[in-house]
């Protein structure tokens, strides 16, 4: 067990989802918040890259364990775009909005919307040991948004017919990419 661990984000969509993920798995004593730290650009050229580099910059700022992640929507039939650029995909300073936007207009007409949430998660101590693990979601890229929940491009990812902004956050926690990261990540932790 982890006594006491910082999120490395400034999101506060993501922090809210990983802060409750991680609360359910039991290995970490208490999520410290309202700490801060310099902007980590994420300059790696895949998710493990750029989940180490903010987990490691953060541990470095504040001296607590550090969680990072990073999420990649990959796209069969733009060959795996948006990918490492999911955040960015419309832009440096995109919205949501504008990222979906984006990837509509790409996909429009396109029959084959298969796509992937993979997150991978970044926990890194203050003795520089460094612990990775992922987790995938395969759905489909919606025709349209659908959905009042979540966030990013939660409105038009369909699993099993439903996006993930029409599922409740709780819905939502038990099949997502980023929770199957963070369990994964738990279970190495309590040496599963």
């Amino acid at each position: 067990m982890i006594s006491r661990l910082v999120v490395a984000s400034k999101n506060p969509d993501k922090l809210l989802e990983i802060e409750q993920v991680l609360g359910e798995t039991g290995v970490v004593g208490e999520i410290v918040s309202g700490l801060d730290w310099p902007e980590v650009e994420e300059t790696g050229e895949t998710l493990e890259d750029n989940a180490l580099l903010k987990a490691r910059a953060v541990m470095e700022a504040v001296g607590l364990p550090a969680v990072a992640d990073d999420t990649g929507l990959e796209v069969a039939a733009l060959e795996g775009r948006p990918g490492v650029r999911t955040a960015r995909y419309a832009g440096e300073d995109a919205t949501y909005e504008d990222n979906v936007r984006r990837l509509l207009r790409e996909l429009d007409g396109v029959e084959d919307r298969r796509a992937w949430f993979r997150s991978v998660v970044a926990l890194v101590m203050p003795d520089n040991s460094e612990v990775l693990a992922d987790g995938a979601l395969e759905g489909v890229i919606a025709e349209s948004a659908r959905g009042s929940g979540g966030f990013g491009y939660d409105p038009v990812f369909e699993v099993e017919g439903v996006t993930l902004s029409e599922m409740g956050m709780a819905e939502k926690n038990k099949i997502s990419h980023r929770a199957r990261a963070l369990r994964s990540l738990a279970d190495v932790l309590a040496g599963r």
